[in-house]
């Protein structure tokens, strides 16, 4: 009768709201605590630096709303800023002008990739309000216990390629404060391990430090504009390419930019499952729309600018500086005097700080999801092992950051694309009626078996991604037909084999399952 009862209220309701104190995956995780000795000993470890310090030890389980502390919701607003104001982001907008695109051109290419990547951003954002569930938590939905591990996956190495290449470019930066005596390594351990330490803290002293951290950063941000804004051309325009060879090159950046800004799709909610499930959907998607478009539109702009004037038009000091000493030593000349500029570039190496603190947060709960082993192990074990692993990914990837950029980060669009029509085709369609049993979240008996999530997922992924995608070491047969490098379309062909095969073989799992 229970469970016939849950039916009818899910039924009026589109999300139905139950006691989860006792959810089967912390009654597993906590049983495997007390069974092992190693992992009982760390769960001690994260109580005494709870104590001591305050870290978070909540983990992936779910926040029902008679216990949600929520900050205030203009905390979403400003905690994109902090992401996507950074030093990080620049290496976007000079990619622009090397793929041989006018100011014009690359400006407009770029917008139209940050906001139709920041829309997949702000509706996945949504679901964490409404389910108390961490992003990756809520695809099981969709994709199922086991399937939802794949996204685990996907989620650890896109936010380990983000920390890569932002750990890169203050790497370079701070190497230029020294005057380049100092190994680009050394940069990389030291905003790494602060990174690190932050992260330790949570939700509660996260949201606190992307309230305020970007203030500074925008100050230095329009600064760097206007000492670089004199050397821009905005009337030169390439004549290396026309027809096909330049519409793939605008498609490839647009590709690039929609990747960068939808790749918070899946962590957005992370960082909004302790506001209240009654929060105006319609907020959470506004703040968190524009609280990425604007700031990211912003630094990609100011990148462009430096690009143009150091490959475009030219400018001699800036052109010997990038092809001497990379995205450093160009930043480094753009700032000047000398000793004004060493003072920019130390803060600007913290900006990153936002960034790198939230991807490692949200990497080690996607390492919790992997199953009950993985949940009984802390969160901080996971995102020091995080850390660990892209420093030295970082550390070997120091001298190519303009590759790592365009190979990486055009990669994330061909999933989160599909990731996101997944989750809303399930919310909007499937659900609408419905809702969420929400004690079931880890439950895979009653969750759906996720063959159809996962096939839609491959097939846009491989059949559209692949097919379309434009890379240094691989040139899809699609994306081919543009000639010269290829036009980047993985991401379109990805949504649009993604739109059609889900609702299809969702329909026939239903129908044989009931889940």
């Amino acid at each position: 009768m229970a469970e016939e009862k849950h039916d009818v209220e899910a039924a009026t309701s589109p999300v139905s709201e139950f006691d989860s104190s006792s959810t089967e995956e912390v009654i597993v995780a906590k049983e495997l605590q007390h069974r092992f000795t190693i992992l009982h000993k760390l769960r001690q470890g994260e109580e005494w630096l709870d104590a001591k310090m305050g870290i978070e030890t909540r983990g992936i389980d779910r926040i029902p709303d008679e216990e949600k502390r929520p900050p205030s919701i203009w905390n979403i607003f400003f905690l994109w800023w902090s992401m996507n104001i950074h030093v990080g982001v620049l290496p976007l907008g000079i990619l622009a002008p090397k793929f041989e695109l006018s100011f014009n051109q690359s400006v407009a290419a770029s917008v139209i990739g940050i906001v139709l990547g920041a829309l997949c951003t702000a509706y996945c954002g949504t679901l964490g309000p409404k389910l108390g569930l961490r992003a990756v938590a809520t695809s099981r939905y969709s994709f199922g216990f086991w399937g939802a591990k794949l996204c685990s996956i996907l989620n650890i190495v896109i936010g380990g390629g983000y920390a890569v290449v932002n750990l890169v470019a203050v790497g370079q930066v701070l190497s230029a404060v020294s005057d380049f005596k100092m190994t680009i390594t050394v940069g990389i351990i030291i905003i790494a391990v602060i990174g690190y330490i932050i992260s330790l803290f949570g939700f509660r002293i996260i949201h606190i430090f992307e309230k305020y951290s970007w203030i500074f950063t925008l100050v230095l941000m329009f600064v760097l504009l206007g000492q670089t804004a004199p050397h821009v051309d905005t009337s030169i325009v390439p004549a290396g390419d026309s027809g096909l060879i330049l519409a793939g090159n605008f498609l490839t950046i647009l590709s690039i930019n929609f990747s960068n800004s939808s790749g918070w799709c899946s962590i957005a909610s992370d960082y909004y499952v302790n506001y209240p499930s009654k929060t105006p959907a319609w907020k959470v998607f506004a703040l968190t729309f524009w609280g990425i478009v604007i700031p990211t539109t912003l630094v990609t702009i100011i990148g462009i600018c430096l690009g143009n004037a150091a490959l475009t038009a030219e400018y001699p000091p800036f052109a010997e500086a990038y092809a001497d000493h990379d995205f450093g030593g160009l930043i480094r000349v753009a700032y000047h005097p000398t000793g004004w500029s060493k003072f920019c570039l130390v803060i600007l190496t913290f900006s990153v700080l936002g960034n790198n603190i939230a991807n490692a947060y949200s990497s080690g709960l996607s390492l919790q999801l992997l199953g009950h082993y993985f949940h009984a192990v802390p969160r901080f074990i996971w995102s020091l092992l995080w850390v660990i692993v892209v420093a030295v990914l970082a550390i070997a990837g120091q001298e190519n950051l303009s590759l790592v950029v365009s190979d990486f980060v055009a990669l994330l669009g061909y999933w989160t694309v599909s990731f996101t029509f997944i989750l809303l085709i399930e919310d909007q369609w499937f659900r609408r009626r419905e809702g969420y049993n929400l004690l079931a979240w880890d439950q895979p008996s009653k969750l759906p078996i996720g063959a159809a999530a996962v096939v839609a997922l491959l097939a846009g992924y491989l059949a559209g991604g692949v097919t379309g995608m434009s890379q240094v070491w691989y040139i899809g047969p699609i994306a081919a037909k543009f000639g010269g490098f290829g036009g980047d379309v993985g991401i379109y062909l990805s949504a649009a084999i993604t739109i059609v095969v889900y609702p299809v073989l969702r329909a026939f799992e239903r129908s044989k399952t009931g889940r």
